[in-house]
């Protein structure tokens, strides 16, 4: 997806000088991304923009010959989404790691209000989709959680991942889901290195105020 794509073909340049008032935070699954970017809204009295809060009204916009991934993801059952094909497959195929419907973020971000400045928070902030959006590189960052972290947020949530239920094999589709997520971390990783990005390693030893202190000190607040 080009950048002059978003917003109804406005260039890029206009769409860097609209966006200047956002902080982006990106990164794998179970990383912080929303506690961080909640309390740093707080801290700064900005505003919050989560993607996953509209992951739902994406989709229901974004089922189309634009977004194939999406089509067939939704036509899914739960064994088929979860069971059925293997980590890897579910990395290529999952829409939101693909990047569809990536430009509908970017126009709710210009419906929004410029004052007093906006976090935006998700896994669906891919590295190579931000970047030409960043009016200053140091307006981004991504949280990268070690496999250690990520196990122990999972045992926290508990039932929050019940929906897992709704399969024939909830342990494997689990497995299937945390090994899928390390493998998308692991490409985040990749490409915030390659295209020079802040990313912050989250393990077991960083604390919750030790990450919202980080990103602050990255994002210059």
């Amino acid at each position: 997806m080009r950048p002059e794509q978003h917003g109804k073909h406005v260039s890029a340049e206009t769409l860097r000088e609209e966006l200047r008032h956002v902080y982006w935070i990106g990164g794998g699954s179970a990383a912080g991304k929303s506690t961080t970017a909640r309390r740093i809204a707080a801290q700064h009295r900005l505003n919050l923009y989560t993607t996953d809060d509209v992951m739902s009204h994406h989709a229901s916009r974004g089922v189309s010959e634009d977004s194939p991934l999406l089509s067939k993801f939704m036509a899914m059952d739960m064994d088929e989404r979860w069971i059925q094909r293997s980590p890897k497959v579910m990395l290529e195929t999952f829409p939101w790691f693909q990047g569809e419907c990536f430009d509908l973020i970017v126009e709710d971000l210009l419906r929004l209000p410029r004052r007093p400045g906006l976090i935006v928070e998700g896994l669906r902030l891919l590295p190579h989709l931000v970047k030409p959006l960043l009016a200053m590189p140091r307006r981004a960052i991504w949280l990268l959680p070690t496999p250690d972290f990520r196990k122990a947020v999972f045992e926290r949530r508990g039932p929050a991942w019940g929906f897992f239920l709704k399969t024939s094999d909830p342990e494997r589709a689990l497995l299937n889901l945390l090994e899928r997520d390390q493998m998308f971390t692991d490409r985040l990783r990749r490409e915030t290195k390659h295209l020079e990005l802040p990313a912050i390693d989250v393990d077991t030893r960083m604390t919750e105020d030790d990450l919202v202190e980080r990103t602050n000190e990255l994002f210059g607040l």
